[in-house]
């Protein structure tokens, strides 16, 4: 199968279609060599890079329609180490955590350290969601808007718990690329390689003025809590548009200038009908294809950004994606530990949809050749 050659029109114009780290576009990697020559290899705690830092705080401040008293913050590592950064200094004694996949599981693992309470674990099975529900003693509610291994979203919705009890959602691969409601999250928190276009490195959160007091109050409780992993450090940090090591700096400049790009079409909204445009044009081809189906079987939980498609016994999914390699279609791989006959296909904002299209009708005739 590797062997056969797509007819050249049948190519999608890029072939990037990775859930992570995803499509870079051009235009970022201009702005990227234009901009970076001024402010690569230069101090963090001078004003060139504060003044991008501030920029991209205030572009994602647009971008999430930011409540009043939320703040955007941030800090080096990534969503794994923010993560272990709750643990440490978000959740007070408990957390809930919905598992409907490989991320939600990881906070689990995290909000199971020793000197909190043994998180509620809500875990469903692969391509369904779990629910949140009210627990007493529950003081974080966390689950991924979208779970990047298996392309189930979840929606963003306050939890009425206990008086004080936060939620908390992690947006890595939903962020910039569907819409939601940021009253409805105390704390909204992603690292930029998916939608947002830019490298790993770095986490963001959006914060609500309840988070940022339980931030506060958990930092002056006298809980060991590791100085890289302090959220007190990032939040006092922040305000003065500087993380507590080194950033990377050519992930701020990638963000920044795809934020502007999202915020100049059209903001969340745009970014969202824009992914519902491409994920459909798959979900729907499975729906009708007599060899394939969408993995996520509720329509309502299908992911708009990151989307799974099982296939038939008699069609080889490792086939298709090694043949698509060999023409340039990269990264259509399931994730590894789902061990699924399985295409999973990013359709994040920077993906044209009339690549997506093209790339349909290159695996219709990869499998229609094999």
């Amino acid at each position: 199968m590797p062997d056969i050659v797509i007819p050249r029109d049948l190519l999608p114009a890029d072939g990037r279609f990775g859930c992570g780290p995803s499509k870079i576009r051009p235009a970022q990697l201009e702005a990227l060599a234009g901009r970076g020559a001024a402010i690569l290899g230069t101090s963090h705690r001078q004003a060139p890079v504060k003044n991008l830092v501030g920029s991209v705080r205030a572009g994602l401040a647009e971008l999430f329609r930011v409540p009043e008293g939320y703040e955007i913050i941030l800090g080096d590592g990534g969503s794994t180490a923010f993560w272990d950064a709750a643990a440490f200094g978000l959740i007070e004694k408990r957390a809930q955590n919905l598992v409907s996949g490989e991320f939600g599981g990881k906070f689990a693992a995290a909000a199971a350290a020793p000197w909190l309470e043994a998180p509620d674990v809500r875990k469903a099975e692969p391509g369904t969601r779990a629910s949140a529900e009210a627990v007493e003693g529950v003081d974080v509610y966390a689950w991924p808007h979208n779970e990047t291994s298996t392309g189930v979203a979840s929606p963003v919705v306050r939890v009425a718990g206990d008086a004080g009890a936060l939620t908390v959602i992690d947006g890595t691969s939903a962020a910039g690329g569907i819409d939601f409601d940021a009253a409805q999250a105390d704390v909204y928190y992603f690292a930029p390689q998916k939608n947002l276009g830019s490298d790993g490195g770095l986490w963001f959160a959006l914060v609500s003025p309840a988070a940022i007091e339980r931030i506060e109050r958990v930092a002056a409780s006298g809980r060991y809590i590791p100085e890289f992993l302090s959220l007190k450090n990032a939040l006092d940090n922040s305000r003065l548009n500087q993380t507590l090591n080194t950033p990377a700096l050519a992930t701020l400049l990638l963000l920044d200038d795809q934020v502007s790009w999202i915020n100049g079409n059209g903001g969340l909204a745009w970014a969202d009908a824009r992914t519902h445009e491409s994920s459909a044009a798959l979900y729907d081809w499975a729906e009708l294809s007599a060899v394939a189906t969408p993995f996520v079987a509720d329509p309502d939980d299908r992911s708009p950004v990151v989307v799974t498609v099982d296939f038939n016994e008699n069609i080889d999914a490792a086939a298709i994606a090694k043949t698509l390699r060999a023409n340039g279609i990269v990264d259509t791989e399931p994730y590894r530990k789902l061990g699924r006959n399985q295409l999973r296909i990013a359709t994040f904002v920077s993906i044209d949809p009339a690549d997506v299209r093209q790339l349909i009708r290159s695996i219709e005739y990869v499998i229609v050749n094999s």
